[in-house]
């Protein structure tokens, strides 16, 4: 049977207390370690939040800035757009008034140009009355001298036809019943009209045409 030791249960504590150190050591160096890696994290966490704080900063004043650019654009665009409405309607206006005095102008120029032709219509009608007037006068004077013509002629005529028959009635007394039956103003009736010259016949017949003219 072997004896009991007595050094085992010293050797036992110790080794007891070597574990317990051992423990101690390894729970602070952890608890340490655990500080530390806390204390890293709440930094990188302050400084994560610092950041984005700073980032958030510059993405509104960005922000602020793009809004700010955007609205000058806006601005300049409205009053860029109200510049050219008002010269369009400046320029629409100057058209309209153009137009306007051009129509103006056109009106006037034709009712100068009416009244000029209706003028010359005018004109042009009281010379060829005028002139159907003269020509009307100086066909009836023609007349006039033609019937004052035939009815010398017929005198003449007629004294002429009667010498002659007084001479032959001189010549042969048996004519007298001749005459008697057939009296010489019926024979120079009966005769023909002395011809008339063919100028005057043409101006007779120009002067009815010219009548007929005028009554249609």
């Amino acid at each position: 049977m072997i004896a009991p030791n007595p050094g085992l249960p010293n050797q036992a504590l110790q080794v007891l207390a070597l574990a317990q150190r051992t423990a101690e050591e390894h729970v602070a160096s952890a608890q340490h370690h655990a500080d530390k890696i806390r204390t890293d994290a709440l930094a990188a966490a302050e400084q994560i939040a610092r950041d984005a704080q700073a980032h958030a900063n510059n993405v509104r004043r960005e922000a602020d800035r793009v809004l700010a650019e955007a609205r000058a654009g806006a601005e300049q665009m409205a009053r860029d757009a109200q510049a050219r409405a008002e010269e369009a309607r400046r320029s629409t206006e100057k058209i309209v008034a153009d137009a306007r005095a051009r129509a103006e102008t056109i009106g006037a120029d034709a009712i100068a140009g009416a009244e000029q032709l209706r003028h010359q219509a005018q004109q042009r009608y009281d010379d060829v009355v005028g002139s159907l007037g003269v020509k009307r006068e100086a066909l009836q004077q023609q007349i006039e001298a033609l019937e004052q013509f035939d009815r010398e002629y017929r005198g003449r005529l007629t004294a002429f036809m009667q010498s002659q028959l007084r001479a032959l009635w001189v010549d042969a007394p048996q004519m007298n019943e001749y005459v008697e039956e057939e009296p010489v103003a019926e024979v120079i009736e009966a005769a023909p009209r002395h011809a008339q010259p063919a100028g005057e016949a043409e101006r007779d017949d120009d002067g009815e045409q010219d009548d007929e003219d005028d009554k249609n």
